[in-house]
């Protein structure tokens, strides 16, 4: 971040209510009236927060969004191929560089308030899942050969939690974007902070996660990202625009909550790279299709023939991600939207990550693609599939726009609480005040 002028408290409420301000957030929330006061009066709330915890400083706000995969489902740990997006539910923070080697977070949401002393970590004890977290990333920076220092934060997210939208990669890159604009001049690459947030999580978290979340919460836009050099991931933007002009994607809950699943997330990359070793590969992505089936039964053999179907599913869904992104490109949308159900079968029949093995009596997963599956046979368009990690959580759908309402009290009439209809958002991790 250029050395500039930095907003004092007083001067941050002024900006909020400004012109200038709202033309900001519309980049970030789209130019509905209501949603952009809402929007301004979450801001001008979090920046009170801020005041009321640290009463003083100069500040800046940052907004990290969170993501939807599109398609690509368990493939970025391996080295596949995925398309996903930022969308418009953030986190977002009010936060102050210090010059006391503190780190100091608070969050409204979860009720948490630590600091963290730069120079005594290691000293704290058993803390929260957030303060480990943070701990990682502070340690990630300086594993990369990146700078920490001191800053004050005070967060709100509406990044829903347990829902396959990375609530917590969207914490991470907040994170990440103000060490990077606080103390690296804002010049840190992308793939650099997610790794960073990827770091985080495999060594505070025990969480064998890939890239896939972190980039796409710090990137932007829909993306497609070809992970197979795995130093130098090569991103792109995806045009969605024949898409999107005339469907909603919704991310609908299921009623089960993830977050106590992780030995069922680790089996997938750890028999996918079982199926690997026995090829004499660290990764699928090292592989081919040919490979596999050319010496199918030793690989059943040896690692078993669920790492074999997820390994199946791994070479089918790059290729799905190929065929997808060029009927983007050649508008039709029609394939596209057939290979995004195709992508959620494969999901539930060959990686198999639709419903936990330790409790097949709850199917929430399951029981929402059917319900959505009829529906969408009943009106003749649309498509839907298992969104994020799986197990439990979330659905996607992608249904004409004039369907979204009949849709909405359908899935109502069968117990759905809450249906969100999200939009892409362009922005990753930013600091707002540069918008």
């Amino acid at each position: 971040m250029e050395e500039c002028y930095v907003p004092s408290i007083a001067d941050t409420i002024q900006l909020i209510q400004s012109e200038d301000f709202k033309e900001k957030l519309v980049k970030l929330y789209g130019d509905n009236a209501e949603i952009l006061k809402s929007q301004a009066d979450r801001y001008a709330s979090l920046v009170n927060a801020y005041e009321g915890r640290y009463a003083e400083g100069d500040v800046y706000l940052f907004s990290s969004p969170g993501r939807s995969e599109i398609s690509g489902n368990h493939t970025d740990h391996n080295l596949g191929k995925v398309i996903a997006t930022s969308i418009n539910m953030d986190c977002v923070g009010v936060a102050a560089k210090t010059g006391d080697r503190k780190v100091s977070v608070k969050s409204l949401d979860y009720g948490t308030d630590f600091v963290i002393d730069l120079d005594r970590r290691g000293e704290a004890g058993e803390q929260s899942g957030t303060y480990t977290l943070v701990e990682g990333i502070l340690e990630g920076f300086e594993k990369f050969g990146y700078n920490i220092g001191g800053f004050s934060v005070c967060i709100t997210s509406d990044v829903i939690s347990a829902a396959g939208v990375s609530s917590s990669a969207s914490f991470e890159m907040l994170i990440c974007e103000i060490l990077n604009d606080f103390y690296n001049k804002g010049e840190m690459d992308i793939v650099i902070r997610a790794k960073i947030g990827q770091y985080a999580e495999n060594n505070k978290w025990d969480k064998q996660s890939g890239l896939l979340d972190q980039i796409a919460c710090g990137y932007g836009g829909l993306i497609t990202i070809d992970f197979k050099d795995s130093v130098h991931p090569v991103i792109k933007g995806v045009d969605f625009e024949a898409i999107d002009k005339d469907y909603d994607l919704l991310i609908v809950p299921t009623g089960a909550n993830h977050a106590d699943l992780s030995e069922e997330y680790s089996s997938i990359p750890t028999e996918m790279k079982a199926a690997a070793r026995v090829l004499g590969a660290q990764v699928l992505g090292e592989l081919t299709l040919d490979d596999l089936l050319g010496r199918l039964e030793e690989v059943r053999a040896s690692a078993g023939d669920r790492a074999v179907l997820r390994a199946l599913h791994f070479f089918e869904e790059n290729n799905r991600v190929d065929q997808q992104i060029l009927a983007l490109e050649e508008d039709r949308p029609e394939d596209f939207l057939r290979l995004v159900t195709e992508s959620g079968n494969s999901s539930w029949k060959w990686l198999q990550n639709c419903y936990s093995n330790t409790d097949p009596g709850e199917q929430g997963v399951t029981i929402s693609l059917v319900l959505t599956e009829l529906f969408i046979k009943k009106i003749g368009a649309g498509a839907t599939r298992v969104h994020g990690g799986g197990f439990a959580g979330v659905i996607m759908a992608l249904l004409p726009k004039s369907a979204t309402e009949e849709y909405t009290s359908y899935m109502k009439s069968f117990g759905t609480p809450h249906i969100y209809r999200i939009r892409m958002r362009k922005y990753g991790a930013v600091n707002v005040n540069a918008l």
